[in-house]
């Protein structure tokens, strides 16, 4: 399969669990599936990670797509070279999309997962922040690994 299906299946993903967050959590506001560590907690996040930039709407729009679209412009010569370069792109692409389309059709973010440590809170996530960490996880792993294989300093 190709990169295209693989991010539209991600970001189906994504937007399968937002749905299911607004219509079944939103009502009861917070789940507990593990107690004092990790809840289902219903979140509308107007900023981008962690909240900052609250407001600044059309920037994280025009953020998100002039990424994606750089992304996209220069993928052969950003992932190309590097060992899970496909997945790369498909986890940034596909997270990228999922919280993009959020941000157009609702104005905010639907986060839902929520892991604490006593009143210590990480800050509220989903399925697209998920897959946008691990692809920036895997982009620095993966060049890193590159770099040292061809002798460039690190």
């Amino acid at each position: 399969m190709r990169v295209p299906v693989f991010v539209a299946l991600l970001t189906a993903a994504d937007q399968l669990t937002k749905y299911w967050a607004v219509t079944r959590l939103k009502p009861v506001g917070s789940a507990a599936v593990v107690p004092g560590f990790f809840s289902l907690t219903y979140v509308e996040n107007h900023g981008a990670a962690w909240g900052m930039l609250a407001g600044r709407h059309l920037f994280l729009i025009a953020f998100s797509l002039l990424t994606l679209g750089f992304l996209l412009c220069r993928r052969r010569q950003l992932f190309g070279p590097l060992w899970g370069g496909r997945i790369t792109l498909t986890l940034l692409a596909g997270g990228i999309l999922g919280n993009l389309i959020d941000r157009i059709r609702l104005n905010y973010v639907v986060d839902f997962l929520d892991f604490f440590w006593g009143r210590h809170h990480f800050p509220a996530f989903n399925v697209a922040d998920s897959a946008i960490c691990c692809g920036v996880f895997l982009f620095i792993l993966t060049q890193w690994i590159h770099d040292r294989k061809h002798g460039h300093p690190c």
